[in-house]
C-alpha cells in the first residue's frame, strides 16, 4: 500500500452493494474501510427487501391459514396483530444488521459512521475523502481506490406533496403502526404490487393506479396480464393508463384525482403510497467538484464498474440500470475484483427479476416482446401450475411457466414465471440461460417428482408441443 494511503479501498455505503464489495476486497487482501451514515445493510435490509419480505411472510402465512380448512385443519377464528408483525420485522432487521457487523469484524473491515464526500484533491493516484461524523467532526481518509455505493431514494411525482403521514413513500409505509382501512398506491411496478399484496392480505381495501398501460411493465406482457387477473380476483382494484393530477384532504382522508381514458375520476383512501420507483442518491458526495461523469443523476461506469476517473468505481442503484439488491451485490464483487487488480465484468443477461407479490413473479432473460424486437424468430412454451402435481397438493394452482426460445437454434432466451415460489424456481432458469441450454437439453434434465420445478421442464417440452401433462394439441 502507498505510504500516503490509509486504505487500499474505501467504500461509501454499506448496502447490499457496499458491504459485499467490502468483504470481497478483504478476501483479496485489501485493507478496507466502509463509510456509512446510517445503519449497515442500507435500504435493502432496513427499509426495502428484507422489511417488505418479512411483512409478506406474515401475509403469506395468513393466506395459508385461511385455507387450512381445505387441508383438514381447523384453525378457528383468524385475526391479525399488526404490532407483533411490525416488531418481528424490526427484530429480523436488527439480526441482519448485526450479522453484517460481525462479518466486517471477522474480515477486518473498518467502519466509519458519517457522511463521506470527495474533495477536490484527487492526485498522485490517491483519492481523498472527508467524512462528517455524527458529532460534527471531520475525518480525512486517503485511499488508493474508491467504490461509491450510495444507493437510491424514493422518486417523487412533480407537484405531489408527500407529508409522510397520509401521503407516504415506501420508507414511511414500512413504519406504519396499524393497517390502514384503505390504501391507494400510485405506481404498479415492483414496489407497488408488493405493498398491494401485503396490505390487501392484512385487511386494507387496496387500489393501484398506474400511468402505463399495464402493471409490472418491465415484465413479459402475458405475465403482467396474469398477475393483474390474480390481484383483481384477490380484491385489489387495478387501474392502468391513468395519471394522478392532485391529492387533496377530504373528510379526514385523502382524495386522489386521476385522469383516465373515461375522463377525470376521484378515489378516496385513508393513506396514499407513492410507489413510482427510486432514483440514484448522489447528494452530498461532492461529485460536481471532481469531474465524474453523470447522466440524468446517475454515475456513468464501464463494464468494470469504473468511472471516467481511474481508481473510482460506482455500483448498485447509484449507477442506474437495474435497481435490484442482488445486482448491486454482483456489481460490488466485480468492482472490488477490478480495484484489486483482477479482470472482472458482470453478465447482465442472467439477472433474475423477482417480485414478491401474491402470487410471486420472476423472470430472467428476454421477454417475448423484447426477443421479437431484437429480431428473433421465437417459439413459446407454456405450462400451467394447474396441471402440476405439487402445486395441486399445496393448493396453489394459479399461474404458469413461460419459456421464450429461439426457433432456429432452440436456445432458451427467457423464462417467465407467475405462481407459487416463482422467486426460488427462477434460479434454475438463470443457470440454463447462462449455459446457453436449449429446450431439448432442458427436457432431458430429470426433475424430482412431485415438485414445482417440473413445470419448467414441462414448459420446455411445450415449446415443441410435447408437454406430457397437457392434453394433445
Amino acid at each position: 500500500m502507498d505510504s500516503n494511503a490509509n486504505y487500499d479501498i474505501a467504500i461509501i455505503g454499506a448496502g447490499p452493494g457496499g458491504y459485499v464489495a467490502a468483504i470481497r476486497a478483504s478476501q483479496l487482501g485489501g485493507k478496507v474501510v466502509v463509510i456509512e451514515k446510517g445503519e449497515l445493510g442500507g435500504t435493502c435490509v432496513n427499509r426495502g427487501c428484507i422489511s417488505t419480505k418479512t411483512l409478506l411472510a406474515s401475509a403469506q402465512l395468513l393466506h395459508s391459514v385461511k385455507k387450512a380448512g381445505e387441508f383438514g385443519i381447523n384453525s378457528g377464528e383468524v385475526s391479525v396483530n399488526f404490532s407483533v408483525i411490525a416488531k418481528r420485522k424490526e427484530r429480523i432487521v436488527r439480526q441482519l444488521v448485526s450479522g453484517i457487523g460481525q462479518l466486517f469484524k471477522s474480515y477486518g473491515v473498518e467502519v466509519i459512521k458519517g457522511k463521506g464526500k470527495l474533495t477536490e484533491r484527487i492526485k498522485d493516484n490517491l483519492v481523498e475523502l472527508e467524512v462528517e461524523k455524527d458529532d460534527g467532526s471531520i475525518e480525512k481518509v486517503m485511499t488508493k481506490k474508491l467504490i461509491i455505493a450510495t444507493g437510491s431514494v424514493p422518486a417523487q411525482i412533480p407537484g405531489i406533496s408527500i407529508d409522510k403521514r397520509d401521503v407516504l413513500t415506501s420508507d414511511q409505509a414500512l413504519e406504519l403502526e396499524e393497517v390502514p382501512s384503505s390504501l391507494l398506491i400510485v405506481g404498479g411496478g415492483v414496489i407497488g404490487v408488493e405493498f398491494a399484496s401485503i396490505f390487501n392480505s392484512l385487511g386494507s381495501k387496496v387500489t393501484i393506479v398506474e400511468l402505463l398501460s399495464r402493471i409490472i411493465p418491465t415484465e413479459d406482457g402475458e405475465i403482467s396480464e396474469q398477475l393483474k387477473k390474480f390481484l383483481v380476483k384477490s380484491g385489489i382494484e387495478v387501474n392502468t393508463g391513468v395519471k394522478v393530477k392532485e391529492i387533496i384532504s377530504h373528510n379526514g382522508k385523502k382524495k386522489v384525482v386521476i385522469e383516465t381514458p373515461r375522463g377525470r375520476e376521484e378515489k378516496v383512501a385513508q393513506k396514499v403510497l407513492i410507489a413510482t420507483g427510486r432514483k440514484p442518491y448522489t447528494e452530498g458526495l461532492g461529485l460536481e467538484k471532481t469531474g465524474i461523469g453523470l447522466e440524468k443523476g446517475r454515475i456513468l461506469v464501464n463494464e468494470r464498474m469504473e468511472t471516467n476517473l481511474p481508481g473510482i468505481f460506482a455500483i448498485g442503484d447509484v449507477v442506474g440500470g437495474v435497481l435490484l439488491a442482488h445486482v448491486a451485490s454482483a456489481e460490488g464483487i466485480v468492482a472490488s475484483e477490478n480495484a484489486m487488480g483482477n479482470q472482472s465484468k458482470i453478465d447482465y443477461r442472467v439477472i433474475p427479476n423477482c417480485i414478491y407479490s401474491l402470487p410471486e413473479v420472476a423472470s430472467v432473460g428476454l421477454s417475448e416482446e423484447k426477443a421479437k424486437e431484437m429480431g428473433y424468430e421465437v417459439a413459446i412454451g407454456r405450462f400451467p401450475f394447474l396441471a402440476n402435481a405439487r402445486a395441486t397438493i399445496m393448493g396453489e394452482r394459479v399461474g404458469m411457466v413461460k419459456i421464450v426460445a429461439d426457433r432456429k437454434t432452440d436456445e432458451i432466451l427467457g423464462v417467465h414465471i407467475v405462481g407459487p415460489d416463482a422467486t426460488e424456481l427462477i434460479s434454475e432458469a438463470s443457470v440454463a440461460i447462462k449455459a446457453k441450454v436449449t429446450t431439448k437439453d432442458l427436457e432431458r434434465m430429470i426433475h424430482g417428482h412431485p415438485t414445482l420445478s417440473e413445470a419448467i421442464f414441462e414448459a420446455a417440452h411445450d415449446v415443441h408441443g410435447e408437454a406430457i401433462d397437457l392434453k394433445k394439441k
